[in-house]
């Protein structure tokens, strides 16, 4: 950006880098990522796109990667961290470790992993007959602004052994790190599978709720896992910017809503949408379909490098405490009554039962249909 002069201010070194990509790049509230256009990306050697969500935040970028049938990446190494969240495909993933050895880890749809920083890595398909689609969230753009140095950014030859993890993290295995419900951590670097993996109870959160923080790699970007039983919804919510959610199983959508306004914003989801709610608006998850639904959410600092003061703050107490003592939680019995009328809407078209009797009284409603 210039002025008249011919100055140059206000500028975003990602966001000129992603302009000369020759890949499309998406915007919107939100985006199906098995849907979207890709095109040839030499630089990560398969096919791609760059999701500008309307919600993120200047730390996290979403690139979609799709690797052609029988086809391989890039050999790659860089200085950004990157979580990747495998879409759709099987595959497998080559890490060469800085004494020259190597581990190859297989993956397929719902996997999780993240290289540790700076190692050499390689994606392969497995299949010869089905492009891979795989989701990247990275902190990039933070490292892109920050030092403007793409050298110093993917041909960097410094190691970062403390950040490797025990081997077997590649393998799958894990450690859970008990904390307390709402930040229970398992550490690895890949997870087979997050659709089936066992979450930790966390009930307030919601009916049912459960959950589980990913720290992978142990880095800096934090994400989790949570889940809605058949019937039920999370609570109403806010937060910072940023916090990219992936529907994973089930369907249902999501509202959102600032403090003041008159009507929800809506999105639907099934696997493979990806949205995120902007700064501190109030936005609350509903499992609308006939079986239990999961979602991914992905952002910058994690409950163990929380990074800023207000993450701190929220893990500490505020995620899960009511907006009426200081937090940033809705109960059920503080939220607009619209919410649960068109939840019960939603499930009549769907012939699925409520379970949400035990915590709002329905009657009222069911006296309406």
């Amino acid at each position: 950006m210039s002025d008249s002069t011919g100055n140059f201010y206000l500028q975003d070194t990602f966001l000129l880098w992603a302009d000369r990509q020759p890949v499309p790049m998406v915007k919107d509230f939100g985006i199906d990522l098995l849907k979207i256009e890709v095109a040839p990306w030499d630089i990560f050697g398969v096919r791609g796109a760059i999701c500008e969500l309307v919600g993120g935040d200047d730390y996290i970028s979403t690139f979609l990667y799709e690797i052609p049938p029988g086809g391989k990446s890039r050999v790659l190494n860089h200085i950004y961290e990157e979580v990747t969240y495998v879409l759709s495909g099987h595959g497998s993933t080559k890490v060469e470790l800085p004494d020259g050895s190597a581990h190859t880890f297989e993956w397929g749809p719902n996997s999780l992993f993240e290289i540790p920083l700076n190692l050499k890595y390689q994606h392969f398909n497995g299949s010869g007959s089905e492009p891979v689609r795989l989701a990247g969230n990275s902190n990039l753009r933070f490292i892109m602004n920050l030092f403007r140095n793409e050298r110093f950014i993917w041909d960097n030859p410094i190691p970062f052994g403390e950040r490797l993890g025990d081997t077997s993290y590649f393998s799958g295995e894990g450690e859970l790190k008990p904390v307390k419900p709402g930040r229970h951590q398992w550490e690895t670097n890949f997870v087979p599978d997050i659709s089936n993996f066992e979450l930790k109870r966390w009930d307030a959160r919601g009916t049912g709720s459960s959950n589980l923080r990913w720290i992978l790699a142990d880095g800096t970007i934090g994400c989790h896992t949570s889940a809605m039983p058949v019937g039920t919804y999370k609570k109403g919510h806010r937060h910072t910017a940023g916090t990219n959610v992936y529907c994973v199983t089930g369907q249902g959508y999501s509202l959102f809503w600032y403090d003041g306004d008159k009507d929800f914003k809506r999105i639907d989801w099934h696997h493979g949408v990806l949205y995120t709610p902007p700064e501190n608006m109030f936005h609350q998850h509903f499992n609308s379909g006939s079986i239990p639904s999961r979602y991914l959410a992905v952002q910058m600092g994690s409950t163990r490098y929380p990074l800023f003061a207000v993450k701190r703050q929220i893990w500490d107490q505020g995620v899960d405490t009511s907006i009426k003592d200081g937090g940033n939680q809705v109960e059920y019995e503080d939220q607009d009554p619209r919410i649960h009328a068109i939840f019960l809407e939603e499930l009549s078209k769907n012939q699925v039962t409520s379970l949400m009797g035990d915590v709002i009284d329905e009657t009222p409603y069911l006296s309406k249909a």
